[in-house]
């Protein structure tokens, strides 16, 4: 008998929405869960910049960011704090995030 895919849950702020994903989803998989585009992407690899959240909780739930994802993220201005690319980031339990402005 197959094993029980474990969901997490992905609290988006300021929508204050719950999402279960499969452990080891994108964030932007959060499409397939819900009717509307609560993520905005366009590129789905890191280029262009349409997904960068805030990880308000559980960073370390989401892995780890490589060097291109950094330097993308300061070519943004967005080298300060927690910013993720949404794409980049896998699920593996619990975490906050709030989209970037």
């Amino acid at each position: 008998m197959p094993d029980a895919v474990q969901l997490k849950k992905l609290t988006v702020l300021p929508h204050g929405l719950d999402i279960m994903l499969p452990a080891g989803s994108r964030l932007t998989d959060i499409e397939y869960e819900t009717p509307e585009r609560v993520i905005p992407f366009g590129c789905r690899s890191g280029a262009c910049g349409a997904c960068v959240v805030e990880v308000i909780e559980g960073a370390d739930a989401l892995g780890e960011s490589d060097d291109d994802e950094r330097d993308f993220l300061e070519d943004l201005g967005r080298s300060e704090g927690s910013y993720r690319l949404a794409c980049q980031c896998r699920l593996h339990g619990p975490a906050t995030i709030r989209l970037a402005d």
